[in-house]
């Protein structure tokens, strides 16, 4: 019985030292658990990192750094290409019908001057076209010889009916002049009128592309997004460089054009003033003539 006893008293003691060994035992799991797991969270969020910095890396290795005006151009799309490429193209169409068209519009203006005085000065029609013989005054000398005509084809016939014929024919020589003197300057007009647009197309197909760099790269610096902004700002800024100088200039041409109306109609008036003094002459020669007669 004492022996039992003493068993009994032995497993009694031994009871709570196991179970204070599977407590430390559970503890430690959980420690190694723990660790385990904030580990694991550790290299995640590291290989995350270092994902989103070789991302970034890629995309800052995409993106031009030139930002000038012609890097600009070289890395822009093929589309803004065409465009800025167009832009220049009317713009230097513009600038090629400023000169081309400023020198004839002066020479022309010469030239109707000189005719002019020519037509003051001459006594008649027929002395007019015979001092009118120079290349510059070949479109007085025109004028000259279509009023000739009319009065040759119209002899003995009342003088207002050959005057009113001789003004028809000079008002078909002033409208041919003036479509062939503002012949190019429509294309201004258009120029004008369309680049600003043409310009936007561009604008509106560059920011496009920032968005879709946006969605590739999945991010929003403004190193990804400021080369398509400025790809469009740089069509834009073309489209305004192609429209306002053509704009200006129709409008300066516009004005010299109308002066060269006011010659053109001096000249026929020049013409018409000879063409009825003679007229007049021819008619006081007549009754002279028939005054002589009758005494």
């Amino acid at each position: 019985m004492t022996a039992i006893n003493r068993h009994t008293t032995r497993q009694a003691k031994d009871a709570p030292m196991s179970k204070r060994g599977t407590t430390i035992m559970a503890t430690k799991l959980l420690k190694q658990t723990a660790a385990a797991s904030l580990t694991a969270a550790l290299s995640l969020g590291a290989t995350n990192a270092w994902a989103q910095e070789g991302a970034a890396r890629t995309a800052a290795a995409t993106v031009p750094h030139d930002l000038s005006a012609m890097g600009m151009f070289l890395n822009a799309d093929g589309v803004v290409k065409a465009v800025i490429l167009g832009l220049l193209a009317a713009s230097v169409v513009t600038w090629t019908i400023l000169l081309a068209k400023g020198l004839e519009l002066r020479a022309a203006r010469g030239r109707l001057q000189g005719s002019l005085d020519t037509l003051d000065d001459a006594p008649s029609l027929d002395v007019a076209a015979s001092q009118l013989t120079g290349e510059a005054d070949a479109l007085a000398l025109a004028f000259a010889r279509a009023a000739s005509a009319e009065r040759a084809l119209s002899a003995g016939l009342p003088a207002e009916g050959v005057k009113e014929r001789v003004v028809l024919r000079l008002e078909r020589l002033e409208a041919k002049a003036r479509r062939a003197i503002v012949r190019g300057t429509g294309v201004l007009a258009t120029i004008g009128a369309t680049a600003p647009f043409v310009g936007l197309f561009g604008t509106v197909w560059g920011i496009m592309n920032s968005f879709i760099g946006i969605s590739k790269t999945q991010t929003t610096s403004l190193a990804v997004v400021a080369p398509g902004i400025a790809e469009a700002l740089l069509a834009t800024a073309t489209g305004l460089v192609a429209a306002i100088p053509a704009v200006v200039v129709y409008n300066v041409f516009a004005r010299k054009v109308d002066g060269y109306r006011v010659l053109l109609a001096d000249v026929s008036a020049g013409v018409l003033r000879l063409v009825s003094r003679d007229l007049d002459r021819e008619q006081a020669g007549v009754a002279q003539v028939r005054s002589r007669a009758a005494e």
